[in-house]
């Protein structure tokens, strides 16, 4: 029996200094999927990595042969000397739990930050890649798309993803809910920290339509105007922006307020009252809290954020307790084929006995009706076929749904045994033979034990 597997290492197993080796091994340009034609226990193969997670997808017949191999392969791809104890960083999730695992990380459920929508991204790249090296066969070509589906329906029936729990996040998504989208809305970025770059990704996710970036340094300026393709105004004249701008994120270390209400009360005049949006998330603040007293300003500060956050991360919190109850469906729904699998050899067997059969007693009939035509034989095999395909359709689909529950191995054995399917039984076997109301009974035995 096939077996699927999940091993791997994140930010809550291993210290910084692993996921430093991480990062490093993240931006390899080699896939550890080519070695998969050299692990003897591995069949299938998935390798997902971000800069906090590495994880290998995989199917084998022998978990803890299929585990070693795999360990072997992480251990030479993250670049670790022997001496790292590897096993301490490592989780491994086995079957229905690797299962689970996989829609929880698909999901967001499983990241830094939950509900964040980069994860999902990153592993429909490791399914490219996988389907790239072809190592992806039935199994987890259908779990892979099953992980996205329950991705899908997560963000479709929860609103996990839309509760922003970092400031730079919340204040694109305030600006968002304000103007109600931000495709034709142009950007000022007053300071080039790490809060700015934050919120420049957030900003070019959501399509703004151009952006601009101040600072006193202006290599800085132009470095994050680069990444983000934005364009640069020399930090002495970026009030002048006022006028065309419609959000401002401002985040300096000035110690006194750098806008200042006349300053932005006589460029309204010339935006003609144009809606104007400052999020300053500044401490002490850039803003002067006057300015939020014009006319069609709006200025919300780091407390106003920080509001919004704790309110949105009791919210998501309540939204993950939906998602996983959604994941613990999927979840049940993929084991309960993965059992149905065990089926298909019995059923294969049962189908290929019948249609043996069928071509047999054809061919003896056509041999005694030689006078029949082309059509009449056609009609015949129609005929004959169709009796067969509705014949087994009640045994196939009872066989399907018995393999779905523990007992699956005694109705794959007694089915065997009630068509004969023994290797090296033929058609002829199941003609009624002289003393076989014995053999009915001896199995009748059988069953009730």
């Amino acid at each position: 029996m096939s077996h699927i597997v999940l091993l791997g290492m994140n930010h809550n197993t291993a210290p910084v200094e692993i996921r430093e080796q991480l990062a490093v091994a993240c931006r390899k340009e080699v896939n550890p999927l080519h070695m998969l034609p050299h692990l003897e226990q591995v069949d299938e193969m998935v390798f997902l990595s971000t800069c906090n997670r590495v994880e290998f997808l995989f199917t084998c017949d022998s978990i803890a042969q299929g585990i070693r191999e795999v360990k072997t392969v992480l251990g030479a791809h993250i670049g670790l000397p022997d001496s790292v104890p590897l096993d301490s960083y490592l989780y491994v999730h086995k079957d229905i739990e690797a299962v689970k695992h996989l829609f929880m990380v698909a999901s967001s459920l499983d990241s830094m930050i939950v509900g964040e929508p980069q994860i999902l991204g990153q592993l429909k790249k490791a399914y490219r890649d996988a389907v790239e090296y072809r190592t992806v066969k039935v199994v987890l070509n259908r779990l892979l798309h099953k992980s996205f589906s329950v991705a899908k329906r997560v963000r479709t029936e929860t609103c996990i993803g839309s509760c922003a729990v970092s400031v730079s996040y919340a204040a694109v998504e305030l600006a968002r809910k304000i103007f109600g989208g931000l495709m034709d809305k142009s950007v000022l970025l007053i300071g080039a920290g790490e809060m700015a770059e934050l919120a420049a990704e957030h900003f070019l996710r959501q399509g703004v339509r151009r952006m601009m970036v101040a600072n006193r340094t202006l290599e800085r300026a132009m470095e994050l105007a680069a990444r983000f393709k934005a364009e640069t105004v020399a930090f002495d004249r970026f009030l002048e922006e006022l006028k065309v701008m419609d959000i401002v994120v401002s985040s300096t270390g000035s110690e006194e307020p750098l806008i200042l209400y006349q300053d932005v009360r006589s460029r309204m005049r010339e935006r003609r009252n144009r809606p104007l949006f400052f999020i300053d998330i500044a401490v002490p603040r850039d803003v002067d809290p006057r300015v939020n007293e014009i006319d069609n300003v709006y200025v919300y500060d780091i407390d106003d954020l920080q509001g919004v956050i704790e309110h949105n991360r009791e919210e998501r919190q309540n939204q993950a307790q939906i998602a996983e109850h959604i994941i613990n469906e999927e979840t049940i729904k993929f084991n309960n084929w993965m059992n149905s699998l065990s089926a298909v050899p019995t059923i294969v067997s049962v189908r290929q006995k019948a249609e043996n059969i069928r071509r047999n007693e054809l061919r003896k009939t056509f041999s005694q009706l030689p006078h029949l035509s082309d059509s009449e034989k056609e009609a015949i095999e129609i005929l004959t076929a169709s009796i067969i395909k509705k014949f087994l359709h009640d045994p196939i689909v009872f066989l399907k749904k018995k393999a779905q529950r523990s007992a699956q191995a005694i109705y794959m054995d007694f089915t065997q045994q009630l068509f004969n399917l023994a290797e090296g039984a033929s058609e002829e076997d199941a003609a009624p033979v002289e003393g076989e109301d014995a053999q009915d009974q001896t199995f009748l035995k059988t069953a009730k034990k």
